[in-house]
């Protein structure tokens, strides 16, 4: 019964992790400038490879005639977790270079990366 639950509910997070990374395709088309579209594909990342990870790290542990199974689950769950720090940070690595570079034109209302360096 558990590992029957266990296969659904990583079933429904691998097709969640799949939608979420259809938005993120369709965020990097549509979204106006870099700093937005970064947004999108961060949010592609995190939610299009960390749920489709664990859905299959528990559906791997839903399937008891599976051979390796642990290992499997195991190293999804330990990459879904790293993905999941790597992710942000990068994406704000990424911002901030192209803030400091001014290679991306962008005119903002308020910009408090350039008021810190007035100070």
């Amino acid at each position: 019964m558990i590992e029957a639950v266990l296969f659904w509910v990583g079933s429904a997070l691998f097709i969640i992790g799949g939608v979420f990374d259809l938005i993120a395709a369709i965020g990097l088309v549509r979204f106006p400038n870099f700093y937005v579209r970064l947004h999108a594909a961060t949010i592609g990342a995190i939610y299009g490879a960390v749920l489709p990870l664990i859905g299959i790290s528990l559906m791997a542990l839903g399937l008891p005639e599976l051979p390796g199974r642990f290992a499997i689950a195991g190293a999804s769950f330990v990459t879904a977790i790293l993905l999941l720090i790597v992710a942000p940070i990068g994406s704000h690595v990424l911002a901030y270079a192209a803030h400091k570079s001014k290679t991306v034109e962008w005119n903002p209302i308020v910009d408090h990366l350039v008021e810190d360096e007035t100070q």
